[in-house]
């Protein structure tokens, strides 16, 4: 008998504060993880150094990490907030140290937006046109909106309302259904 096969998916915050909604987000992600998807949210988004691409050649120790578990990892989750009507500066330096790596060239990717109704778009714009440049494949079934606020998280960093909980739930299936179809 054939094990089954355990997908792994790499979760990427989009700012550093790790008590954030958008962490929440991730971490209600991991809890609702479909059987057979194993998920490892990343933490280090302030360890990365400014990207330059003079330190390619040894890469540093934290950008030689975060590729590494991006190409440990069979997806990408992201969730990250806007600032200043763009990506957050520290994320736009994650997606930099990527670029000569190679390491989302064909991965599966997905985000969940959960600005307010009118807030993100920008940011998940500029995410959009950075992955594709990257060569990412963004999965759009997996991609959604889900304007979360602080009385919807629980005390255990998680989202607690019980139909955001089921639509992260359902993102995260789509997310398992385009891997194993693959």
């Amino acid at each position: 008998m054939t094990e089954p096969t355990t997908t792994r998916v790499l979760l990427l915050p989009g700012n550093t504060r790790l008590a954030s909604s958008n962490v929440a987000a991730l971490r209600t992600a991991a809890a609702v993880a479909p059987s057979g998807m194993d998920t490892v949210l990343y933490d280090q988004l302030s360890a990365l150094p400014a990207f330059n691409p003079d330190h390619e050649d040894p890469l540093p120790p934290a950008p030689a990490d975060l590729r590494a578990q991006l190409a440990a990892a069979d997806a990408v989750l992201i969730c990250t907030p806007e600032y200043a009507h763009a990506l957050p500066g520290s994320f736009k330096n994650l997606l930099d140290w990527t670029v000569g790596g190679g390491q989302l060239t064909g991965k599966p990717v997905a985000w969940l937006n959960i600005s307010a109704e009118g807030k993100g778009e920008p940011a998940h714009e500029s995410l959009a046109m950075v992955l594709t440049y990257l060569r990412a494949e963004i999965v759009e079934k997996a991609c959604g909106r889900l304007p979360l606020n602080r009385d919807m998280l629980g005390d255990d960093g998680t989202v607690a309302e019980p139909a955001a909980r089921a639509t992260i739930a359902s993102l995260m299936r789509a997310l398992q259904d385009h891997l194993t179809s693959r």
